[in-house]
């Protein structure tokens, strides 16, 4: 039988800190253990960066502790330790990536701004991949806002969860041959996620490592729009394969394009472009002539300027649309509709290649 400073220490091992890769335990984070009858006060030591996330670390070590020893009482309290600073931005560049060894790449779908239709088009482009021979899993790291079960029609589904060396795994759902999970589809989907970013950043990383997603070529990453915590924390700790850059045709969606651009160009967050999308290029009227809603060709122009590969260019499509609302991803049905989907697959795949043969 385990006595109390085991049962302590296991806890605490389980505990990540939301800004680090690494538990209580191996970030040598924990100062003091004091056990006094009935209460256990536990001393953290934190460097400047990590005391801004001390309520949070808080909250998380007494969930574990009323979990795992409901019988006991604990207290946790915080000192700040300045020589740890000297260390804490040499750490940051050399995280260590975690490999999932049974997946060939990842590939991030991101935008940067909201509404540009990038959960469509990464719903698409994961079938549109699977109907190429791949196998390909699919995640809604848009924990605040996820889309991906209405896209894929299994909202009222619940993924079940397997032990596998004394660890919990999700096993995905499966839709369309494609592997899936999301915040979505285990959380209640009238219940609104609240969370500060460094949460949120560890609930993507466990979408990532504690699914059993079996053999996969690709595994796309959904991303939420902009450039937050759950971008950086993808890019610093897995290896990435690349990244696909969503926008419109206007000004205003082109600019947050080229911030989501350098954000992955930066050292910290390094992940290669395969190239940008423009969706909502233009609308094809009855008689024929092509309507620029959104303005002409700025994705296109944005592309030469930056010297990366437009991947494809998406009309405004009511099918598309249709579609994504039924939960039936047009690449399945469609042919006129999907063919763009597929040109895109074939351009993403292409690009792979090219890199992974570097």
């Amino acid at each position: 039988m385990k006595n109390q400073k085991e049962k302590v220490i296991e806890i605490l091992s389980d505990i990540k800190l939301p800004n680090r890769n690494e538990d209580l335990i191996s970030s040598k984070s924990v100062n003091n253990i004091k056990y006094d009858k009935d209460l256990t006060t536990i001393t953290l030591s934190l460097n400047s960066s990590e005391i801004k996330y001390k309520e949070i670390i808080k909250r998380n070590c007494l969930f574990h502790f009323e979990n795992k020893d409901p019988k006991s009482r604990y207290e946790i309290e915080f000192i700040l330790d300045k020589n740890k600073d000297e260390n804490a931005d040499i750490s940051d560049k050399n995280i260590e990536k975690t490999i999932i060894p049974n997946i060939k790449n990842i590939i991030a779908i991101t935008s940067g701004k909201g509404g540009v239709g990038k959960s469509t088009i990464s719903s698409n482009i994961a079938v549109g991949l699977s109907k190429m021979g791949a196998k390909v899993g699919l995640i809604d790291a848009d924990i605040f806002g996820p889309s991906i079960p209405t896209m894929f029609n299994c909202e009222n589904e619940q993924p079940t969860f397997k032990k596998e060396d004394g660890k919990n795994l999700i096993i995905p759902i499966e839709q369309y041959g494609i592997k899936l999970v999301s915040m979505g589809l285990l959380v209640p989907k009238d219940k609104a996620i609240i969370w500060r970013g460094p949460m949120a950043s560890s609930a993507m990383k466990q979408l990532i490592i504690d699914v059993d997603w079996g053999e996969l070529d690709y595994l796309i990453v959904d991303l939420p729009p902009g450039t937050s915590d759950i971008h950086i924390t993808l890019s610093q700790n897995f290896p990435v394969t690349g990244s696909v850059i969503v926008t419109t045709p206007q000004k205003v969606s082109t600019i947050d394009a080229e911030k989501a651009v350098a954000m992955f160009n930066q050292e910290k967050t390094k992940v290669s472009i395969l190239g940008i999308i423009q969706n909502m290029s233009h609308f094809i009227s009855d008689d024929g002539h092509k309507h620029f809603i959104f303005g002409e060709d700025g994705g296109r122009d944005l592309s030469r300027r930056l010297d990366l590969e437009l991947l494809g260019d998406i009309p405004i499509d009511k099918n598309i649309s249709k579609s994504s609302d039924s939960g039936y991803p047009i690449v399945l049905k469609e042919k006129n509709s999907s063919s763009v989907f597929t040109d895109i697959c074939h351009n993403i795949a292409r690009k792979i290649a090219v890199n992974n043969f570097k």
